[in-house]
């Protein structure tokens, strides 16, 4: 069995722990056939979602034609509230593009829009950029210089979410904390890769190059 939720008593954590070996419909979705538009050049597939032969996720960018990309974004089924959320991941490397983590709620789910963010930019893969948005009001962005290629292997990242506070961490070791108005609403966990159009300020001009692979070895959330 691929996930694991670990129920203790009510003054202790609830575990939700998936290894991401294969694609479990009762926790996961993947996301198909549509575009989110704007600074997304693509269209998500379900298709260009797999698990390799070690037992990790494999998130794909493609082409299949001539100047359309397709990418990929696989989101919990549910939606998780305050404490800490952790990824094992190795994102891809290329300019325009972007590998991610991030929990989101927003119209769609009858909520604002909030999201805490873990992104890699291809453009430069020593570096994560940690950010968030609360009723859809961002600008919140830190780049983090990491001290190595992240697209080289896999890293253990993570924010620590409360109500007073997000705390960003690379391996274990704290790296931002952000204490100004701070999302409320619980949301789904996600994870997706995607090229950028009209962003080269901030992506770097994506020069159509596919195929491109992120990684995720295992997702883990431990409620307060």
């Amino acid at each position: 069995m691929s996930c694991f939720m670990i129920t203790t008593p009510a003054s202790a954590a609830t575990v939700f722990w998936e290894p991401l070996t294969y694609f479990n419909a009762d926790t996961w979705a993947k996301a198909d056939g549509y575009s989110n538009g704007g600074m997304f050049n693509c269209t998500w597939r379900a298709n260009n979602i797999s698990f390799t032969s070690g037992g990790q996720l494999r998130l794909a960018l493609t082409s299949p034609a001539y100047n359309t990309f397709d990418g990929a974004e696989l989101r919990s089924v549910y939606k998780y509230g305050y404490g800490k959320y952790e990824v094992n991941m190795m994102p891809a490397k290329n300019t325009g593009i972007v590998s991610s983590f991030f929990t989101y709620t927003g119209p769609s789910d009858g909520n604002p829009w909030d999201e805490i963010d873990i992104e890699f930019l291809g453009k430069d893969t020593t570096k994560v950029q940690f950010n968030y948005f609360t009723n859809g009001v961002g600008g919140h962005e830190k780049v983090v210089n990491l001290g190595f290629d992240a697209s080289q292997g896999y890293h253990i990242y993570a924010f620590d979410w409360q109500p007073g506070s997000i705390k960003w961490y690379v391996d274990g070791v704290l790296k931002h904390t952000a204490t100004s108005n701070i999302p409320t609403h619980a949301g789904k966990i996600m994870m997706n890769i995607w090229n950028g159009t009209g962003v080269d300020s901030w992506l770097g001009a994506y020069n159509g190059a596919n195929p491109l692979y992120a990684y995720y070895d295992f997702v883990k959330y431990t409620s307060n």
